[in-house]
């Protein structure tokens, strides 16, 4: 390995964003930020953002052939936030959207048409036609989608690199519900139903202007040699079409992205560039220069980088056993709530001081605010016990937690601050209001349902 990519894996400890996580906390209180009258804030480390853009940059760089085009496009869904999207644009991260409102957020931060890419299982035609306008490169995910793209293309021009979302089909790992390349999974040409291959090596042929080939095997839970395993296929897939085609038609693949997280440590495990090593050894001519590079990484971008931090409100006993009550629940951390086996976050507690708590570690269950038993962030945790006025900071969050807020209660959505040295904040979302989740929730509208004309909108 190259003294950049030994430099770029050099904190994948985590000592260094622990520190900076601390310094955070400590800072938040003391600014005010935290405290009474502001119980919960969602904390964005720009430094560690900014590494890891650099260590997926360097990880890719090391494998594939000098001169090799190669874009890494963040998966929106996992933090759409447009101040993220800027940041990460700025280092070298395009952005991959899912939805209008995704490219919209994208469009914001001023995310160029070129480092931009749709993927959706569910396109309009509305949102087909704003992408071939655009020049966003686009995946279809269908035959029927196709089709909608064919009639597009006969009625005008476009810029748009084109291509299928194939599914390998290798198999699924340990979240179900995450798992994309499964047997009937909802996404993709599914390869090895009958005729399917065939199909998709045709529409190749009669399109000429079809020069991409996309495929999504990773997710939390799926193991690095299932993910190259399903690069793999795709890549034999590409070969195919080139071959039978006789040139070189499909210049481009997208591996999509899917790195898992380690929710479990501070370590970030598995790496980028065990990734990429991986690749060069399972599927060499994929990185040999003669295809451009596209992924779509999102969770292991950001999660590390981001906590959520809530004040105690009430510290009790229940049953012999201690509960911290506090402002971060369900309303922030859904899947962990509702699927604490697939899903559990470590928990730091911080005194009333924002400083990291000491003492012995006492089984307790750190609870939110939600109206209903299951509403824990934690269960039968041992840590320092948690007494009213301290912070139980729920750690590697940046990844669709701040992108899922759950209005359970009509909770307000928290806000986002990004921190750099010396304890200086940016503010990244502001708090809502009660007053905008009133105006939400039809505030305007008083009247609708006792004075309606049940008019046509």
């Amino acid at each position: 390995m190259g003294a950049h990519s030994e430099a770029a894996e050099a904190d994948d400890s985590g000592a260094g964003r622990a520190a900076r996580r601390d310094e955070a906390v400590r800072a938040a209180v003391e600014q005010g930020l935290l405290g009474p009258d502001s119980p919960i804030v969602g904390l964005l480390d720009v430094t560690g953002i900014r590494e890891s853009a650099a260590r997926l940059r360097a990880a890719f760089a090391a494998v594939v052939a000098p001169g090799t085009p190669v874009l890494h496009a963040f998966a929106v869904k996992a933090t759409p936030l447009v101040p993220v999207l800027r940041l990460l644009r700025e280092e070298g991260v395009g952005a991959e959207v899912a939805s209008p409102g995704e490219l919209a957020l994208a469009r914001a931060a001023g995310m160029p048409v070129e480092m931009t890419v749709l993927d959706s299982p569910a396109k309009t035609p509305a949102e087909l036609r704003e992408a071939l306008s655009l020049g966003i490169a686009v995946n279809a995910d269908n035959p029927q989608e196709l089709d909608r793209i064919d009639a597009l293309m006969r009625s005008r021009t476009s810029r748009s690199p084109l291509g299928i979302r194939v599914n390998p089909q290798v198999g699924g790992g340990s979240i179900e519900a995450l798992s994309t390349a499964t047997a009937t999974s909802k996404f993709g040409v599914a390869l090895r139903d009958e005729g399917a291959r065939e199909w998709v090596v045709q529409a190749y042929l009669d399109r000429p202007w079809l020069t991409r080939l996309h495929a999504h095997t990773g997710s939390q839970g799926i193991p690095l040699a299932l993910m190259a395993r399903g690069v793999a296929e795709t890549y034999a897939l590409a070969e195919e079409i080139n071959r039978r085609a006789g040139r070189r038609q499909v210049d481009t693949l997208d591996i999509g992205g899917g790195l898992p997280v380690n929710f479990a440590s501070e370590a970030t495990v598995p790496t980028y560039a065990q990734y990429a090593r991986l690749l060069a050894e399972e599927v060499p001519g994929l990185l040999d220069g003669r295809y451009g590079l596209v992924t779509e990484f999102g969770r292991s971008l950001l999660a590390k980088h981001g906590t959520v931090v809530a004040r105690v409100e009430y510290a009790k006993a229940s049953g012999g056993r201690a509960v911290a009550v506090t402002h971060a629940g369900v309303q922030v951390a859904a899947r962990t709530v509702y699927a604490p086996g697939s899903w559990p976050l470590r928990i730091a507690a911080y005194d009333a001081k924002g400083r990291p708590k000491e003492g012995p570690d006492v089984v307790q269950d750190v609870a939110g605010p939600a109206c209903f038993a299951g509403d824990l962030l934690a269960e039968g945790r041992s840590m320092p016990l948690l007494e009213q006025g301290d912070y139980a900071a729920a750690l590697d969050t940046g990844a669709y937690y701040f992108a899922h807020h759950y209005g359970y209660n009509s909770l307000v959505r928290p806000g986002v601050y990004g921190f750099g040295p010396g304890g200086r904040f940016a503010v990244v979302r502001r708090a809502q209001t009660v007053e905008e989740v009133v105006a939400e929730s039809g505030g305007a509208q008083v009247d609708a349902l006792t004075r309606a004309r049940w008019e046509v909108p």
